[in-house]
């Protein structure tokens, strides 16, 4: 059949640009539906508003906490306004340099403005805010419509203020105290961001512990450190109902408690952009958490692909990018390519930061895989202990034989940096010995992959192999053996 576009992208966010880009560069006559700005919310209401939000709140804590590198504590204002202003200003920039309409249509990329949904499965309809409609034919199409905040059933949730990712850049004033709703990666760094200004902040989370995803003990150091820098927890709370009554907030938690604050923010996570598409009427399986795609990212019509948090899998900016480039390449080159779901890093971005690639150790308990965990501690980072941020780990699961690496976390300074040194790793099947044998900077925080894959080496040296160099070569210094949580 003829239609109007080779490739017609729904939804302008980080997977939609990506699909877009790459099948233009690939020579497809290419259009992209976007009901709002594009960009979506990386751009808007999450990764880059949430990480200027947090780098203000970091450089008052340094000024506040200055001592630490001996210099003098300093007394900082906050002025909210003056800081949220800021966070807007540098999301307005990146949208400008990297997502605004023009950049794509000199791509030669059609860029319609409006909601889209299917009317059979080649052709989209688009409404536009004027009431207008169009409708547009696409040979392939590409669904990365995205996700939205998941609001939970709570009594009284309706009638009460509540803050969302999506609103939550817009505050203008600074809540006195702030009670968060979830203890995952939102929740945990807007709770870090905003008791650095100097907000009261309580977390409340039903499970017993934060960041669930995290390997444990170091989501419990992480919490610590949020402890310290004054951020109360509520945990294995169950939130029944709020209410709202002369600008106060109150959440009952059964058991543990009413808590009142000035804000409420949920950051319960994130439900599928589904409703609205019209799915059915082109012939798409989906479920609530989601389509469902193959892991070529293909849909039950074999034309129509989805990529992205539209999909219910990790819903992250990089996963969107690499679905995307699934999806196009499967489209357009024919040629095989299967979404990658074994090395997909995480970050939360917090000081420090806690990250994570591949399997934890209860995964592999639980699949009968053998298995050694090698440490190195920052604070025997000598990078880390010139900078004063010793607090945090690098922490390995590989097999003892051939130190192949089946998962890694990173808490500390820069690790998000970190993290993909062992995601390119494991992706590429470099092992244990391969980093150990490989020379990295010094002074440097990659040192520690370094450090780390040493720990491998030394558990390899066996007495027995020592004691023969000794006999044939006639060396005469002491046997030593290291206990497997030895540092070395």
């Amino acid at each position: 059949m003829t239609t109007d576009y080779d490739v017609l992208v729904i939804g302008g966010g980080a997977g939609g640009l990506s699909a877009a880009g790459i099948a233009t560069n690939l020579g497809a006559k290419t259009a992209m539906i976007e009901r709002d700005a594009l960009g979506g919310d990386c751009t808007w209401t999450g990764c880059v508003p949430s990480k200027t939000l947090l780098k203000a709140a970091t450089v008052v804590h340094q000024a506040r906490t200055a001592s630490k590198y001996g210099l003098t504590d300093q007394s900082v204002d906050v002025d909210f306004g003056g800081v949220m202003d800021h966070v807007r200003q540098v999301r307005q920039e990146v949208y400008e340099e990297a997502d605004a309409p023009e950049i794509f249509e000199d791509l030669d990329i059609d860029v319609r403005e409006g909601d889209a949904h299917f009317i059979d499965a080649h052709t989209v309809g688009v409404e536009r805010a004027d009431g207008s409609t169009e409708q547009v034919t696409g040979r392939y199409v590409i669904v990365a419509a995205g996700a939205r905040p998941l609001v939970p059933p709570i009594e009284g949730l309706g009638e009460v203020d509540v803050l969302t990712n999506e609103s939550l850049f817009e505050l203008e004033e600074q809540p006195e105290r702030l009670a968060i709703v979830g203890g995952g990666p939102i929740g945990t760094e807007m709770a870090q961001a905003f008791a650095r200004l100097g907000t009261e902040v309580v977390v409340l989370d039903m499970a017993d512990r934060i960041l669930s995803n995290d390997d444990a003990e170091l989501a419990a150091t992480l919490r610590e450190t949020l402890v310290d820098e004054g951020v109360e927890y509520v945990l294995g709370a169950q939130v029944e109902r709020v209410s709202q009554a002369d600008g106060t907030i109150t959440i009952s938690a059964g058991e543990q408690g009413p808590v009142q604050a000035d804000a409420l923010l949920l950051a319960t996570g994130r439900t599928a952009n589904v409703d609205g598409l019209h799915l059915d009427a082109a012939g798409i399986d989906y479920t609530r958490q989601g389509i469902t795609v193959d892991d070529r990212c293909r849909t039950s019509q074999g034309h129509v692909y989805a990529v992205g948090d539209v999909t219910g899998r990790y819903q992250f900016t990089h996963m969107s990018n690499h679905m995307a480039k699934v999806a196009v390449t499967n489209a357009l080159l024919k040629v095989p390519s299967k979404i990658d779901a074994d090395h997909v890093p995480w970050v939360t971005y917090t000081e420090p930061e806690l990250a994570h690639v591949g399997a934890h150790a209860a995964d592999l308990d639980e699949q009968g895989v053998s298995y050694e965990t090698y440490r190195f501690p920052y604070d025997q980072l000598d990078r880390a202990i010139t900078e004063s941020e010793t607090t945090g780990q690098i922490k390995v699961h590989a097999t003892s034989l051939t130190g192949t690496i089946l998962g890694a976390s990173v808490l500390g300074e820069r690790a998000g940096e970190l993290i993909t040194a062992f995601t390119i790793a494991m992706r590429n099947g470099v092992t244990l010995r391969n980093i150990g044998d490989t020379i990295h900077p010094y002074p440097a925080y990659g040192e520690g992959v370094r450090r780390v894959a040493d720990q491998w080496y030394v558990q390899k040296q066996s007495p027995t192999f020592t004691k023969v160099l000794q006999s044939v070569f006639g060396y005469r210094g002491p046997v030593l053996k290291y206990g497997p949580d030895e540092i070395v």
